[in-house]
């Protein structure tokens, strides 16, 4: 088997099988390179955290949350634990992939092509850059 070890695939899939109405809407828009040609993965482990969604080529993680995780500390932990190992983080609303699926997609593929400022904190979305943001994806 390639990759993390069995128990992390494990939990990775439990994750990806319980995951909510918005991640699977989402997912449906971002598998298959249907993102302008990009590969998203689910549940992307990355040191003790699981990322919602990763596109491992641009270094990007894309986290969808609900309200109850505005202020998260533990949200906010791993925001710089990522960040600190080279991936960039965007965060979304459930709400806004359920009701705004277009801008959502367009805010991530904004995100992929380093068009996104490097820092942004909104009522709609996060982002934080790592370093390496804005670089060509491979």
């Amino acid at each position: 088997m390639r990759g993390p070890g069995i128990a992390t695939t494990k939990r990775a899939r439990r994750l990806r099988q319980s995951d909510d109405d918005a991640e699977g809407a989402l997912w449906l828009e971002l598998r298959d390179r249907r993102l302008n040609g990009h590969k998203f993965v689910r549940q992307f482990p990355i040191g003790k955290y699981f990322a919602d969604f990763a596109c491992r080529e641009c270094q990007l993680i894309v986290e969808i949350d609900g309200s109850q995780h505005a202020e998260n500390k533990y949200d906010q932990a791993k925001d710089r634990f990522m960040i600190s190992t080279d991936w960039s983080v965007l965060r979304l609303w459930n709400v806004d992939v359920l009701k705004d699926r277009e801008e959502v997609l367009e805010t991530i593929l904004a995100a992929v092509e380093g068009r996104l400022d490097r820092h942004i904190e909104t009522h709609e979305l996060r982002f934080f850059a790592a370093k390496g943001y804005g670089e060509p994806c491979l």
